[in-house]
């Protein structure tokens, strides 16, 4: 098992963060997840405030439809603490937001996308110390002009004008059993070997490590790096790429200090005994990462992107369309994002004093 169990606190004395949450795709399960994670956080001591971008009154009426007892009140980041443990604090978007459960529509597409520009703005403003995203239908707001893959690569561009320096935004699913990066993202498996060069994967690795370190609390960080082929290419007998790029990239980082070892098979890497011997894994391929991660922690698992100057985490899952309004979506993923986006900022504030 990693030793990355996540970060510890910092001073009690200092005020909590206040988070800001995105709306999500409205028709999936994000609001029901929102809703719930106010119920369960509001009294409970430690847990960090947190505001919802979004549209008040829609809010209110899935408190009702899902006949959840959840009151709702607009507010200013700045009034998130005083309301937290009596209502939902909720910062007005400004846009009506009407939705079915289950039936997304393009017509939400600009709030959702809203919601994200705006919540990044708070944290740049200082009004609010990390992003926690709900889920989004990426093809509802790529039919609206949306032309990022994901929450990642958009949130890096976000950042990279607010803040007017480059970002190289990296995708970790974090949970106690397993850490895991894939160094491609949102990209067919038929351009990765395209894709996929030496200097993506030692940048890669160097944000990681640095993050780790930082946000984590990870003293000097593990890397355990996969091959890309099965049983890492096997001396070039089953392709080329494992010893032509992605050794070389493990060679870099350990010239650099940084303790990376591999490239290694995939398939015998995720086991208890293997976890324990590194703090994260830089996989080549989305499915290489995500399988072993929501297989070890499907319910637990969070989405964090490192690389940012601003904390930002979000629930390992889609917005589930198929269970949305029928009271059956799980918070556990949802909440555990939450507490790990408090517990970041908290380090992050600690290793800076």
């Amino acid at each position: 098992m990693s030793t990355l169990k996540g970060p510890k606190g910092s001073n009690a004395k200092e005020p909590g963060p206040v988070l800001a949450v995105t709306m999500g795709e409205p028709s999936g399960i994000g609001p029901e997840l929102i809703l719930r994670a106010w119920m369960m956080r509001r009294k409970r001591p430690g847990a960090s405030t947190f505001a919802v971008v979004a549209d008040p009154d829609f809010l209110a009426r899935m408190a009702r439809e899902l006949r959840l007892e959840v009151a709702i009140e607009r507010c200013e980041a700045a009034q998130a603490r005083a309301i937290f443990k009596r209502a939902l604090p909720v910062i007005d978007l400004g846009m009506a937001v009407e939705a079915k459960p289950g039936e997304p529509g393009v017509t939400n597409a600009r709030a959702v996308i809203s919601s994200i520009t705006r919540a990044v703005a708070l944290v740049k403003e200082g009004a609010c110390s990390a992003v926690v995203t709900s889920p989004i239908a990426k093809h509802v707001l790529q039919a609206h002009g949306f032309s990022y893959p994901g929450h990642t690569e958009f949130l890096g561009v976000l950042a990279g004008e607010l803040w007017n320096e480059p970002v190289m935004p990296v995708m970790l699913l974090w949970s106690r059993e397993l850490a895991i990066v894939p160094v491609t993202i949102h990209i067919p498996l038929a351009e990765v070997p395209l894709r996929l060069t030496t200097d993506l994967i030692v940048r890669t690795g160097r944000v990681v490590a640095r993050d780790l370190a930082i946000r984590f609390a990870v003293g000097s960080p593990r890397l355990a790096v996969t091959g890309l082929n099965p049983h890492a290419g096997e001396n070039n007998t089953i392709g080329f790429e494992d010893r032509a790029i992605v050794a070389p990239a493990v060679e870099i980082l350990r010239a650099e200090g940084i303790a990376a070892t591999g490239p290694f098979p995939a398939d015998t890497l995720f086991h208890a005994k293997a976890r324990a011997g590194y703090d994260a894994v830089l996989a080549m391929y989305h499915d290489q990462a995500l399988v072993p991660i929501k297989t070890i922690a499907f319910d637990e698992a969070v989405n964090v992107t490192l690389g940012l100057p601003f904390v930002r985490t979000s629930p390992d899952h889609g917005t589930a369309f198929d269970i949305a309004g029928k009271g059956l979506a799980r918070p556990e993923s949802f909440v555990a994002a939450l507490d790990l986006a408090g517990r970041l900022v908290k380090t992050q504030r600690a290793a800076a004093h």
